[in-house]
């Protein structure tokens, strides 16, 4: 067993649904009226509420976040961390690996134990995860110290009326998903990956509706229920309680899937319905050393039995966990043909696929991954991906009486990020 073997999940990981930021494209999405760290509290909290251990005995919190998307994102994990219900006196660390930030959370967390340098010995658990708002701002710039209306402005609020000819706003979702080292927005990474290994439109738009077949197969039989936990939403007129992923087709097909239209490229193959939804989210779950579990009457979900984490050429950015897998498992001690179910971040159709042929390489069963559907289907809220990714593994493992999870997703710029989990 490597040394990281000794970290363990406690039983009690919990997410929240990951719900579209919009309905029916044009009207606000459900979660919209929640701010990053209410949907990270809402994770905590539930999972706090889900585990037989003290939460007394938590000493730190590390959360992902990629974006500041409201005005309390500043605060992220700590703001997170009073909303789930621990005591103030629990620091809280946020950590942004972008895509990968969830799972960066899991493995800072488990590297804060194993070194002790910072190590509470008398709260020995960590509260990990990841929370994702995509309902990202527009923002203004180039006002500050500027004349408007009356007075110079340096903060506060802005009247629109005042401001100079000119003025424009940018929707930082869009901003982001372009990056400027590769000269090439995400999707466009995807479609470059797609010309390397040949993936042709037919390939993507099966992969997609295979998402969607696998979600809704999953949905529908309750598997996701014990991982998620319901959230109220009071829409002003009624309150909703919102417990599925919504972003689940009920009719999708290969007809539908053909008729979309190329998104990112003339010519490409990219459309939205073989993209990663577009989702709020979290997900949270307990860490500590296996003897203090044990210790402390707690129950064990998965063992953290190894990590990897590299980088890519960033015009490739999706085939990132291809080299993070295999230094997964290198650190697991273990082989791709020991791996019994992958969760594999669907960013993108080509994406996948193309990690896929390679995973196969690796001796990793292509039907093995992503059996619950993907992303395509379910979403991917950036920050939280990894949690998510990581609790719906360990409970798979779990219910399915199987012994290995590789948990992996790729990172815009160049990165992918990998997570072994071994059942208990």
């Amino acid at each position: 067993m490597s040394t990281i073997g000794s970290i363990v999940i406690v039983e009690g990981a919990r997410r929240t649904p990951r719900v579209d930021i919009l309905e029916n494209n044009k009207d606000a999405g459900l979660f919209a009226r929640f701010s990053t760290t209410q949907l990270g509290g809402f994770a905590i909290g539930a999972t706090l509420a889900s585990t037989s251990i003290d939460q007394a005995l938590v000493g730190h919190v590390v959360m992902g976040m990629a974006q500041h998307s409201h005005r309390d994102s500043i605060y992220g994990a700590k703001g997170m961390a009073w909303r789930g219900g621990l005591d103030a006196s629990v620091p809280a660390l946020t950590v942004a690996r972008i895509c990968g930030s969830g799972a960066e959370a899991i493995a800072v967390g488990a590297e804060m134990i194993l070194a002790g340098v910072r190590h509470d010995t008398d709260r020995p658990f960590v509260v990990v995860g990841g929370a994702e708002s995509m309902q990202y701002p527009f923002s203004l710039y180039g006002v500050r110290g500027k004349k408007i209306g009356e007075a110079v402005q340096k903060y506060g609020p802005i009247d629109a009326r005042t401001l100079p000819p000119g003025t424009h706003l940018q929707d930082m979702l869009l901003m982001s998903l372009y990056d400027p080292s590769a000269k090439l927005g995400m999707a466009n990474t995807a479609e470059e990956l797609a010309r390397r290994y040949g993936i042709t439109r037919e390939e993507a738009d099966a992969f997609g509706y295979r998402s969607h077949l696998r979600a809704k197969a999953a949905r529908d039989a309750g598997v996701f229920d014990e991982e998620t936990v319901p959230v109220e939403v009071d829409t002003g007129d009624r309150t909703l309680t919102v417990r599925h992923d919504t972003h689940i087709l009920d009719d999708a097909s290969m007809s539908k899937m053909g008729r979309l239209p190329a998104a990112f490229e003339q010519g490409g193959i990219v459309t939205a319905g073989n993209a990663s939804a577009v989702v709020d989210g979290a997900g949270a779950m307990m860490i500590g050393k296996e003897s203090d579990c044990v210790k402390h009457g707690g129950r064990a979900l998965a063992r953290i039995a190894g990590m990897g984490v590299a980088a890519c050429d960033p015009r490739i950015m999706g085939w990132g966990p291809v080299p993070a897998t295999e230094r997964a498992l290198k650190s697991a001690g273990i082989r791709g043909k020991d791996i019994d179910q992958v969760e594999l971040n669907e960013a993108f159709a080509p994406q996948a696929l193309a990690c896929i042929r390679d995973f196969e390489k690796m001796g990793i069963d292509p039907e093995k991954v992503n059996p619950l559907g993907g992303a395509i289907a379910l979403g991917h809220p950036l920050g939280a991906t990894g949690a998510i990714l990581s609790i719906t593994c360990a409970h798979a493992l779990r219910r399915t009486g199987k012994r290995y999870g590789l948990v992996t997703m790729c990172i815009g710029g160049g990165q992918g990020i990998s997570i072994v989990l071994e059942a208990l």
